[in-house]
């Protein structure tokens, strides 16, 4: 087969700066799989600084221009991109950047007179080869795009300007090449033109459709503006974040209404009746278009800088007022601002005849102030365009607003999760074990998905994911209890089932007290929470799980097979009076766990039985790390950003072997205590430990004499050498917990367990199914 002369290369990025989609175009261009790429920076993909790059996308809605790119094999490849951001329905916003990267010269130009035609046409057109990639681009296109015809050279419609209106146009395309019929269409392309455009298919002296050209009508300059104002009306403010709904405004109104424009925004609303500022008015710097292109450097200021306004300044005077107003450049005011204060620069600098300044209310707060330039066209604004401007700030105040209030509302629910989730994981050696959580991309906020690694004694080592109903601040605070609940249980060594009824009854409690506030709140308590939790033994290599309602772990054995753990499902946290189950299972030494929450699996764009084949594939597939396969899951799973929170742990298992683990059983006589303290020196020397011996044998003399003076027998002594750690374990039948208290000066006993705390670096008690272990924990000084 031939080879395709021309190829797309796309990619998706968050508004983090990570990649979470990757096309098989892209994957040619530079060498990545997707599963080597997806999850991480953008920017590590760059040939160049990547501080440049967020500078120049800052309060951009597109871009384009030529990027330094790295090849997989380490080559710089210098590529022209055009990127797009784009804000879907449920408020998610990211990146689609797209590049044509062509295997073969373009075709050579027409005659001179018919280039002269396309390029110099009033109407703006466009030329599409029969793979639908745009080959030739006119002036007049090019000028209602603020783009140039290299930047789309080689891309499809859908890709020049994403959308639902470019899709059914690309469509119709497809129908224009394959009928020879032309179609009449709305494309959306540009946005003062009239509904109709016309695709026409363009074919050779034997009737052979070779290409079809895009036209589009013009509408007449008063219906542009009434178009202005609707389409406007629909759009601005919209959008989930400040950012985008600054930018929206400066988009519907440059260069319909202005030819330039900024919007400034105060880093608070603040009553126009409130007293004036003594000092500067600092506002930031939200949004800023011009025509031409080269006349945004004449502002002076990029989008994100502060801009300061002096007191009695035109901007200054409009916020405190709170009033719109017009002024000719030639005015003594405007003119004695423009001399003084560099925030009135581009003035001068654009040749500016007529301004407009009109403050952004909402709610009867001032949000910031948008100025209005005309420099290319002669004609003053007059009352006609200062309520145009009126009403297009009014929507995109109204917009702004929300936006500012979702925005913080999210940044506070973001930082409480990120400080109530683990930072780092604690030192242990019983697993090893890699980490990932994404946040869905939605404007009901962040969730209440949580994952936590717990130290236990015994070398053990607990696991916890949990997903609390809901999202927002209160499922973000409900996390962090619930969390805190699961350590303080998990620290008393409570069996798993048992430690989910304990959670079930905090969950009911929790309800109660939210509902007896806030009767529709019921759900913020936690009701209908889910929660996963394992125990690892090292010594013996059993796993013991419980859940509530929660997805059943994965286990990947050291031979291949991925299977689910049958752990028995017990129902949401918050139902109460129903049991949970336990259940135990051996785990083979290089055993893979994979915990995870239910957003991984309920990915939009494939059923439960395809994701379920996917991550089973993910995860039975070798990697290099426990990272790489948290990587290959998410890319296989995910192709954009969730709509739920994911947190997914996987962990992998390692064996304490018996050359590390010592046991004896003792008789229930005070004579034993000897040849306790015997076995433990001995020990200790076989393990090269001699520096630790006086102090083990302290606290196990004290711990096996309490053992036989108060619990029951059979009694046991275990030791325990794991890295730079030791454990000493004593264990009876009785189920009485012992307690330190402090001994009085003549008291005979009661001196064990004190002295035990004061050598040990952390001690307790964990009780079993039948009788409990003392058990006592030193750190060894590694040479």
């Amino acid at each position: 087969m031939e080879r395709q002369s021309t190829y797309t290369a796309t990619a998706t990025i968050d508004e983090q700066g990570i990649l979470t989609g990757w096309s098989e175009g892209a994957q040619r261009l530079l060498g990545h799989e997707a599963s080597e790429v997806v999850g991480r920076p953008a920017s590590a993909l760059l040939a160049a600084e990547a501080g440049s790059a967020r500078r120049t996308l800052a309060g951009r809605d597109r871009w384009n221009g030529t990027v330094p790119l790295r090849h997989r094999d380490g080559r710089r490849l210098e590529q022209g991109l055009l990127a797009h951001r784009r804000t879907s329905a449920t408020g998610a916003v990211d990146w689609l950047v797209v590049t044509a990267v062509a295997d073969r010269p373009q075709p050579p130009r027409g005659e001179p007179l018919e280039e002269w035609t396309f390029i110099q046409s009033p109407f703006p057109l466009a030329i599409f080869d029969t793979e639908q990639r745009l080959m030739r681009a006119n002036r007049r296109l090019e000028r209602a795009l603020s783009l140039p015809e290299a930047a789309m050279r080689g891309l499809r419609l859908t890709h020049i300007s994403p959308g639902h209106t470019s899709e059914e146009a690309d469509r119709a395309m497809r129908q224009v090449l394959e009928t020879g019929e032309p179609q009449e269409v709305q494309t959306g392309l540009v946005p003062d033109l009239s509904l109709p455009t016309v695709l026409t298919p363009l074919k050779d002296g034997t009737g052979r459709v070779r290409a079809v050209c895009l036209a589009a009508q013009r509408r007449a300059p008063e219906s542009a503006r009434r178009s202005t104002e609707g389409e406007t009306g629909t759009h601005t403010g919209t959008a989930s974040d400040l950012a985008r709904a600054a930018q929206e405004l400066a988009e519907a109104t440059v260069p319909r209404l202005a030819d330039f424009m900024v919007v400034d925004l105060l880093d608070a609303p603040r009553s126009p009746a409130a007293p004036a500022d003594v000092g500067p008015l600092v506002l930031r710097r939200a949004a800023l278009r011009a025509v031409p292109d080269d006349a945004v450097s004449a502002s002076g200021a990029e989008v994100g800088q502060a801009i300061a306004y002096e007191p009695g300044s035109p901007p200054a005077d409009c916020l405190a007022s709170g009033n719109p107003v017009l002024y000719d450049t030639s005015d003594p005011l405007i003119a004695a601002w423009a001399a003084v204060d560099p925030a009135a620069a581009w003035l001068h600098a654009c040749g500016t005849r007529t301004l407009m300044l009109v403050p952004l209310l909402a709610e009867g707060n001032a949000l910031g102030v948008a100025l209005f330039g005309r420099h290319l066209r002669p004609e003053p604004f007059g009352p006609e365009d200062l309520r145009i401007a009126e009403e297009l700030t009014a929507h995109a105040a109204t917009g702004l607003h929300s936006a500012r209030r979702y925005s913080r509302a999210r940044t506070t629910t973001m930082s409480l999760q990120r400080s109530l989730l683990p930072h780092t994981l604690p030192d242990q050696a019983a697993l090893e074990i890699a980490t990932r959580y994404l946040p869905a991309a939605t404007k009901a906020g962040v969730g209440g998905d949580w994952f936590d690694v717990i130290p236990l004694s015994g070398a053990r080592v607990a696991l916890v994911v949990g997903d609390v109903v809901g999202h927002g601040i209160r499922a973000s605070a409900t996390m962090g209890r619930l969390r805190t609940a699961v350590r303080t249980l998990a620290d008393v060594d409570l069996p798993a089932d048992e430690l989910l009824t304990h959670l079930d009854d905090l969950v009911l409690r929790l309800a109660a007290d939210e509902g007896s506030t806030d009767p529709a709140a019921e759900t913020a308590g936690g009701i209908g929470t889910t929660c996963l939790y394992a125990v690892y033994d090292p010594v013996s290599r059993h796993c013991t799980l419980a859940r509530a309602g929660h997805p059943p772990p994965a286990v990947v054995t050291p031979d291949g097979i991925v299977r689910f753990i049958d752990v028995p499902p017990g129902p949401p946290l918050g139902l109460g009076g129903l049991p949970f189950e336990a259940f135990e299972t051996e785990l083979p030494e290089g055993s893979l766990l994979a915990l995870y929450t239910d957003g991984l699996l309920e990915a939009r764009d494939h059923d439960i039985d395809e994701a379920l084949d996917k991550l089973f594939g993910a995860l039975g597939r070798p990697a290099p790390s426990l990272d790489a396969v948290c990587d290959r899951v998410l890319t296989e799973l995910l192709s954009h950003r969730p709509d739920d929170d994911i947190a997914l742990l996987v962990a992998r298992t390692r064996a304490l072997h018996a050359d590390r683990v010592a046991a004896w059983e003792l008789d229930s006589d005070p004579s034993v205590v000897a040849r306790a303290r015997k076995h433990t020196s001995d020990q200790l020397s076989t393990w090269g430990l001699d520096e630790a011996a006086f102090t083990t044998e302290l606290m196990v003399s004290e711990l096996v004499t309490n053992a036989i003076r108060y619990g029951r027998p059979p009694i046991q002594l275990r030791l325990i050498h794991q890295n730079s750690t030791l454990i000493c374990e004593v264990y009876d039948s009785s189920g009485t917990t012992p307690h330190m208290r402090r001994a009085r000066i003549f008291d005979e006993g009661g001196r064990g367990l004190l002295l035990v705390a004061q050598l040990a670096k952390r001690w307790g008690t964990r009780h079993d199914r039948v009788g409990k272990t003392v058990w006592a924990e030193q750190s060894l000084t590694v040479g």
